[in-house]
């Protein structure tokens, strides 16, 4: 076999499609994490800095910070490793696979663990949904303050309506009630959103809704491509897989027949 017919014997033997959601949850989960982890560092440094004067008001809010960012170092261990049984699970499951290395049969050992990745990829499907949902209250908490912010700037002409738009901290749980000022109104509104901490926070909370979305993708991807392999494989040991044992008593019969005419 020369060079190039074993190049793409090898390249033929490649589960595009699993190839292709593994990528995505890799890139996806990359972006939720890397990004997540730095906009909660920037929104504890944004409301220490704008929105509360004591390190006491803000403390219960560190230690939820630091809780995600661990439950964030979890995640992305886990979906790394989850996403290299996936590819591999292609690997075993894809119908290229038979094309290049002959035919084979699926065992029941098999099938079963296809099913348990089917099932785990739909579960966590399912828990991602929550996350993905969990993940536009940032964006939607800095969309509003963004939008205050505009509309500040388009009254200028009018100072005395400026002061009563503010962003309150404390009504979306971010601060308790007790601190202070827990908001801001008017030009200091005004000013905060146009900070470098302001942008670069929005814009990281954007980019992690973006990748909870393409997990939740790859994840339904997966989920998908998984079924239809396993139907594959159940449908090819229909056609295929016989009874050892009785083909080889069809055989044996076939070789002990008699040579004799049955009227003899």
């Amino acid at each position: 076999m020369g060079c190039y017919e074993c190049c793409m014997r090898c390249l033929g033997g490649i589960p595009y499609c699993s190839l292709v959601a593994t990528l995505l949850c890799f890139s996806g989960i990359a972006l939720f994490c890397g990004c997540g982890h730095q906009a909660l560092t920037e929104t504890e440094r944004l409301i220490e800095t704008y929105f509360t004067r004591s390190t006491e008001d803000y403390s219960t809010l560190a230690y939820i910070i630091q809780y995600f960012q661990y439950v964030i170092y979890g995640l992305a261990s886990f979906f790394f490793l989850f996403c290299i049984m996936l590819l591999a699970e292609g690997f075993y499951t894809t119908s290229v696979a038979k094309q290049t290395f002959g035919e084979f049969r699926s065992t029941m050992c098999g099938r079963c663990l296809s099913s348990t990745f089917i099932a785990m990829t739909y579960v966590l499907s399912l828990l991602w949904l929550l996350v993905f949902a969990l993940s536009t209250l940032p964006v939607y908490f800095f969309y509003n303050m963004g939008a205050t912010c505009h509309t500040i700037d388009v009254l200028t002409e009018t100072p005395a309506s400026i002061n009563q738009l503010c962003v309150d901290a404390r009504q979306y749980g971010l601060l308790p009630w007790n601190a202070v000022p827990g908001k801001a109104c008017g030009i200091t509104l005004s000013t905060v959103c146009k900070t470098r901490e302001y942008r670069t926070t929005y814009s990281l909370y954007i980019a992690a809704f973006v990748g909870a979305g393409i997990t939740l993708m790859a994840l339904v991807h997966s989920s998908i491509l998984l079924a239809t392999n396993l139907r594959r494989l159940r449908r090819r040991t229909k056609k295929g897989g016989r009874d050892p044992y009785g083909q080889l008593l069809q055989v044996r019969g076939r070789m002990l027949s008699s040579p004799y005419p049955a009227n003899l």
